[in-house]
C-alpha cells in the first residue's frame, strides 16, 4: 500500500473499488485451505482474516472520511496501526462460515461504496470538499487494498507455503 497521492485515470472509480472487492474474494474463496502459518512479506506477517480485517477497515474508514467531508464535517483521524498489528483473531482457522461473513461484509461494503461514488458528479468527484485527496484518488487508493489479500494469496497455487499438504480443497 502506498502513502503517495494515487495516479488516476478515467476508469469509473465505483467499478475501481467494485473490482478491488471482487478481486479479494475471488482470493479468499481459496483461504478455508489455509494452513495457518502466517505469510511474511517483509517485516510484516499476513494472514486470511487479517486481509479482510484490513480491506475492511480501509472501506470503512475512507467512507468515514467520504462522508464526513460532504457534509462539511471534520474527518476523525484514524488510529489504525496499517498491517503492523497481527491480532490473535488474525490467527484464527478461516472457515467456510468466515468466507461466508466476509462476502456479506464486503458485498454490503461494495454496494455502499458504488452507489456513493455513482451519485457524485464529475466535478464532486475531482474537486472533493475539505482537505485531503479528492474522492477520485480516494477509490483508486481503495483499489491498492488488494494488496493484503494478494499478500495472503490464491491458495489453491500448488507453490504457495500455505497450500494444505494432500489437496483440502
Amino acid at each position: 500500500m502506498s502513502d503517495d497521492t494515487p495516479i488516476t485515470d478515467g476508469r469509473d472509480p465505483a467499478l475501481i473499488v467494485t473490482e478491488m472487492i471482487d478481486h479479494v474474494l475471488g482470493l479468499a474463496v481459496t483461504w478455508t485451505a489455509w494452513d495457518g502459518r502466517p505469510l511474511q512479506v517483509g517485516e510484516r506477517s499476513y494472514t486470511p482474516h487479517k486481509a479482510i480485517r484490513r480491506v475492511t477497515d480501509h472501506l470503512i474508514d475512507h467512507l468515514a472520511e467520504l462522508e464526513a467531508r460532504l457534509a462539511g464535517e471534520r474527518t476523525i483521524p484514524d488510529r489504525w496501526h496499517a498491517s503492523a498489528s497481527t491480532t490473535p483473531g488474525d490467527l484464527a482457522p478461516f472457515t467456510g462460515h468466515d468466507l461466508d461473513e466476509a462476502e456479506s461484509r464486503l458485498t454490503r461494503l461494495s454496494r455502499i461504496w458504488a452507489a456513493r461514488l455513482d451519485a457524485l458528479t464529475p466535478g464532486r468527484l475531482d474537486r472533493s470538499p475539505g482537505e485531503g485527496w479528492t474522492f477520485r484518488q480516494i477509490a483508486f487508493h481503495l483499489a491498492e487494498s488488494a494488496y493484503y489479500a494478494d499478500a495472503v494469496g490464491d491458495l489453491r497455487s500448488p507453490k504457495s507455503p500455505h497450500r494444505v499438504p494432500g489437496g483440502g480443497f
